[in-house]
């Protein structure tokens, strides 16, 4: 015998092996072809941020969605010379959030590693060149945006 209870916002539903022998009789309802975000990009017509967008991968929300929203409209709507000079503090708050939840935003120390290990079997790798400075790159990631989530700068593309 099935049964339902209510506990806080939650519903919980238990059902029987007999519930599930039976076929479902739920009617799906077909996306709304009005949906503003639907299918719109990352800018919407109007020129905001599309925070629903996919090309996102989630990032506007979680633990650190807000710091993310910050960095990138900041960035989207810099009119500096070097785009997004004026974000550095918005990207750094945004990375020490990450930080704290590395299980959510895998660091690109633990993407360099495996890396690493694919340069020592034969495959090439970046991180691998022969006068590559570790300590340049520490410094540079420390007060740098992460790539994964921001675009390059023109300064970045140029090397």
């Amino acid at each position: 015998m099935s049964y339902c209870r209510q506990e806080g916002k939650d519903r919980i539903i238990f059902v029987t092996k007999e519930d599930h022998e039976t076929p479902s009789n739920a009617e799906l309802i077909a996306d709304d072809p009005n949906d503003p975000y639907e299918e719109q990009g990352l800018i919407l017509p109007n020129g905001e941020i599309n925070w629903n967008c996919p090309c996102l991968g989630g990032m506007a929300s979680g633990p650190c969605g807000t710091q993310f929203k910050e960095a990138f409209s900041c960035f989207h709507y810099s009119k500096e010379e070097v785009k997004g000079s004026e974000c550095i503090d918005n990207f750094r708050n945004m990375q020490e959030c990450m930080q704290r939840y590395p299980e959510l935003y895998p660091q690109e120390e633990d993407n360099e590693s495996s890396s690493q290990a694919e340069s020592n079997t034969g495959a090439p790798s970046a991180t691998s060149a022969p006068n590559s400075d570790s300590t340049l790159a520490d410094a540079a990631s420390e007060s740098a945006p992460s790539s994964a989530s921001t675009p390059p700068t023109d300064s970045q593309t140029a090397s």
